[in-house]
């Protein structure tokens, strides 16, 4: 499918209060084939997620350690994932270190996915993975792990408000990228 009949189709899903403030952009490079070209999602006329770029607005983790070490990261953990530690350290750790632990496991898994999330967006992969949000059910694209799914599912216009409002505890786990569209999204409700 061609990039303008893809754009095409993406906007046509968007919900009515974003149509115009978000847009899904592409360069190409005709003649030089070996080098990719950039594809980037803007709202308001700024780019917001480019593709493999750094140096965009949204944070972009290097490290685990950096996720580790980011306050804004807030991970809520559950009395199975606290059973499962004292389970695992049969019960000889205080109370108070056993939350840190399990934080600690939750945040490592949480890290490996959000790095090997950021190592695979390029502009072929968008056209793949929106070519694959076209042929998906919503929810799909909501519960998967893939960034640009998850976006392309919260400007969607067939996820509804309630859905939206309901979604605030599952999108503290996901990307930064991810939670800057939920609030976008949030904002128009």
């Amino acid at each position: 499918m061609s990039w303008s009949k893809l754009k095409q189709q993406l906007e046509s899903f968007l919900c009515p209060a974003l149509n115009g403030r978000v847009e899904y952009r592409a360069t190409g490079y005709r003649y030089l084939p070996d080098k990719a070209g950039l594809c980037y999602i803007s709202v308001d006329k700024k780019d917001v997620l480019r593709m493999n770029d750094k140096t965009s607005s949204i944070r972009w983790y290097q490290t685990e350690l950096e996720i580790k070490n980011d306050p804004d990261i807030q991970i809520p953990i559950s009395d199975e994932e606290m059973e499962a530690v004292r389970k695992d350290t049969k019960g000889n750790v205080p109370e108070d270190r056993l939350k840190v632990i399990a934080r600690n496991r939750k945040i490592s898994g949480y890290a490996k996915e959000l790095l090997a999330a950021q190592a695979s967006l390029s502009k072929s992969n968008f056209v793949a993975v929106a070519t694959q949000f076209l042929s998906t059910s919503i929810e799909e694209s909501i519960e998967s792990k893939d960034i640009l799914l998850n976006v392309l599912a919260l400007v969607d216009r067939r996820v509804g408000k309630k859905r939206i409002l309901n979604m605030s505890e599952k999108m503290k786990l996901k990307h930064p990228v991810v939670q800057y569209f939920y609030e976008l999204r949030r904002s128009t409700c």
